[in-house]
């Protein structure tokens, strides 16, 4: 084998009952580069880290993996032999203890032991000398709960390297950080690929692939379509291979004509429920169209998440101004309230907010509208599945049946059991929280077609995005908002990215 490759898939295939997860997939990854992952939701980028990593025993699939030169044949504890053979994984949803300090986390189940007693002096020495080594910000003793997102991630990142890890996988590693806290983790990628450590990038943020990684391998249907050097790439092919057709267009034209307004929010101040001595919303106003795409920007912390949770009943308490719809002035005190008044919310955290896992697809849609199918003390089954079978198939949610958990789909598939749920209520005023985060580049273009549908439609839709080219390029209007206030609504025509991120940012007022 080649000194120069660490890393070898040779032939590797995966079944699932009725599903084909990975079908003979083979490439290579080099010592010491930072390798990219990519391909829509259920392309097998997962199942093929879950094997790498030890999640699926080397019985459990067809092919093999070569690893420094040797077949990876990881049995009955897989996991931990991964590990201990130097291949790592830091996960989308952190796995961190967050009662417990950054050493604690570091070396948890490996703590030093001296006289039946745990050496913590050592303990936080060693995880200092690990995050001094990589430049890794974060104190050793400082609680985990205490830490913001993006030092969470360093921490997630030390506990692999402490284990002596020799390939580090990052699974959508900035699907919740900040612009500048994505900054850093590039910084500290560059760092481990100086220290010799390969780590293999999986991410939907295409910008990142092309940014940080020197070779991109495209997964499609469970099939490897191509390896190749970044640098030969561009956005464009790469995204034709993702998706098997030529995307010209990031964002489908529309033909919408908004109408009146239907939905007004004059200066709202709102208090945290929590902590009722903190103003999380202090003046927000404006209003949406019929048949309009109102986009929300603004940096994190400026209360674009807190201002749309309150509108719908489950978070501030409102302590001033006016939430008017089709003219009459309403104030949910809870999520049922909003809905009988005619709003839906798609939330920013679809798996913790948005969807019950364990429960099929037929349930997780007609959960917030039992009411339509229920008389006489008994669920119409007949309607309810009727009703749940039609928004599956306008939305084209790709499942064998709809009694399969939800907990199983790929990420764009559960967004759109999310969205299928809400449009079932027929709402007059559609809220959409980032609703293509941790979605592929193909179910975006479909989300984005659907809002373009329900917006001609006569649908309003309040959409918040932390992706700005996202937000230009799907809204009509463009509210920005900074420190839990308005500033201005400007005309898509007028909002640039230099004057929202201005307005975002506080250094201009309009």
């Amino acid at each position: 084998m080649d000194n120069d490759i660490i890393l070898e898939f040779k032939n590797v295939t995966k079944k699932f009952p009725g599903v084909v997860a990975l079908n003979d997939v083979s490439f290579k990854i080099r010592r010491g580069e930072i390798h990219g992952i990519c391909g829509e939701n259920g392309a097998g980028k997962s199942t093929l880290m879950k094997i790498l990593s030890g999640v699926y025993p080397h019985d459990t699939y067809d092919g093999s993996v070569i690893f420094n030169g040797e077949e990876l044949r990881l049995g009955d504890s897989a996991i931990k032999e991964a590990g201990n053979k130097g291949i790592a994984i830091v996960y989308q949803e952190l796995t961190l203890v967050p009662t417990m300090s950054v050493g604690e986390n570091v070396f948890l189940g490996r703590e030093p032991v001296e006289h039946g007693s745990i050496n913590w002096n050592k303990l936080y020495a060693d995880t200092r000398e690990i995050l001094t080594k990589y430049q890794l910000d974060v104190s050793p003793q400082v609680t985990v709960k205490n830490l913001g997102v993006g030092k969470m991630q360093m921490v997630e990142i030390a506990k692999a390297l402490s284990e002596k890890a020799s390939i580090l996988i990052l699974d959508e590693p900035t699907s919740a950080l900040s612009e500048t806290e994505i900054d850093k983790l590039m910084d500290i990628l560059e760092i481990l690929k100086s220290n010799g450590i390969t780590c293999i990038y999986i991410t939907h943020k295409l910008d990142e692939l092309f940014r940080v990684t020197d070779h991109i391998t495209v997964l499609r249907d469970g099939k490897e379509i191509v390896t190749q050097e970044t640098k030969a790439l561009t956005q464009e092919k790469l995204v034709s291979y993702m998706v098997g057709r030529e995307m010209k267009e990031r964002f489908p034209k529309s033909s919408r004509a908004p109408g009146d307004v239907v939905f007004k929010v004059e200066d709202l101040h709102a208090l945290d429920p929590n902590e009722t001595s903190r103003k999380v919303l202090n003046g927000v106003s404006f209003n949406v169209r019929k048949g309009e795409i109102l986009g929300i920007a603004g940096l994190m912390g400026a209360g674009r998440t807190e201002l749309v949770m309150t509108l719908f009943g489950e978070y501030g308490k409102i302590v001033n101004g006016k939430i008017l719809l089709n003219g009459q002035e309403i104030r949910p005190a809870n999520a049922r309230q909003a809905i009988d008044a005619g709003l839906s919310l798609v939330p920013e955290d679809r798996k913790g907010m948005g969807l019950v896992l364990i429960q099929s697809i037929l349930k997780n849609i007609s959960l917030p509208n039992l009411d339509q199918f229920s008389g006489f003390f008994r669920i119409d089954a007949d309607a309810e599945l009727k009703a749940s079978m039609a928004q599956s198939k306008s939305l084209t949610i790709k499942a064998p049946t709809l009694q399969v958990a939800v907990e199983t789909l790929s990420g764009g598939n559960q967004q759109k059991v999310v969205i299928s749920k809400w449009l079932l209520s027929k709402p007059v005023v559609l809220i959409m929280d980032d609703p293509t985060r941790g979605v592929d580049v193909g179910a975006k273009y479909e989300i984005y077609k659907l809002m373009n549908d329900l917006a001609e439609n006569g649908v309003a839709i309040i959409m918040i995005s932390s992706d700005l080219e996202e937000v230009l390029g799907m809204s009509d209007r463009v509210m920005v908002m900074c420190s839990g206030h308005s500033t201005t609504t400007l005309p898509v025509a007028e909002a640039t990215v230099e004057r929202v991120m201005s307005l975002a940012t506080g250094m201009s007022s309009s």
